[in-house]
């Protein structure tokens, strides 16, 4: 019997597949958009439960694109194993998030800096407080600095990651509107996964950034649709590609 611990029960792959800088959008076609039009040579190296990734080159440095599925387990999954277990050093979160800030608009990108939440997800470490989730600052201040030089309009700053994308309320929207209490405290954004791929980093001693195209508005209501996010955010996943090749 083996005593490595890959492949996992996700990832049908070994280290020597990974390069050191995975970049993970939640969906997978998003996974293999960017494999197909921006890396070369690229090669699936795992399709377990249709979670494509792929390790190719851009501009002569290996990459790795791999989705992560949507939500903090599914997220917090497959970048721990790709810490502990496949040598990954650098994991960004490429993603989709809706604006929480009146001066935000649809299309326009957000770094985490921070990621708020209202998940349990740190409850696993029996911290005696509250836990902040932040970004690696070398990535942070990387991507930062390509955006400028890409001249992308971007914003700094917290995000919310959600357990709930439907909530109980009967209008989303509305419901954003009538309870500002995480826009009030100078979150941007609201998705899915950041906090949970921040909490993985930290503990194991990697690093993380979330940076997310803004497909809806919360206040507005203004939305993309599910093909664009998956083939539109051209301008996120070159700015990504751009801080991959400098870490």
């Amino acid at each position: 019997m083996s005593t490595t611990p890959y492949p996992t029960p996700h990832i049908n792959a070994s280290p020597e597949d990974f390069a050191k800088t995975v970049l993970m959008p939640g969906d997978p076609l998003r996974s293999k958009y960017i494999a197909e039009n921006f890396l070369t040579d690229a090669k699936l190296i795992n399709n377990v439960r249709g979670v494509q990734g792929y390790t190719g080159t851009y501009k002569g440095e290996r990459v790795t694109v791999m989705a992560s599925g949507m939500g903090m387990p599914s997220i917090g999954i497959y970048s721990y194993e790709l810490y502990q277990f496949f040598g990954v050093e650098n994991i960004m979160r490429i993603g989709s998030a809706g604006a929480m800030k009146e001066e935000i608009r649809v299309r326009d990108i957000v770094m985490g800096m921070g990621a708020c939440t209202n998940s349990h997800f740190a409850d696993q470490y029996h911290l005696p407080g509250t836990f902040a989730p932040i970004a690696s600052y070398k990535m942070l201040k990387t991507c930062a600095e390509i955006a400028d030089k890409m001249d992308v309009r971007y914003h700094v700053g917290n995000l919310l990651s959600s357990d709930t994308f439907y909530n109980d309320e009967e209008n989303v929207f509305e419901g954003f509107r009538s309870t500002p209490s995480w826009s009030k405290m100078g979150v941007m954004a609201v998705e899915m996964e950041a906090a949970a791929l921040y909490m993985n980093a930290a503990r194991c001693g990697k690093n993380a950034l979330a940076i997310c195209t803004v497909s809806d508005h919360l206040l507005t209501g203004e939305c993309t649709t599910s093909e664009e996010r998956q083939n539109s955010f051209t301008q996120m996943m070159e700015l990504a590609l751009e801080t991959a090749i400098r870490l």
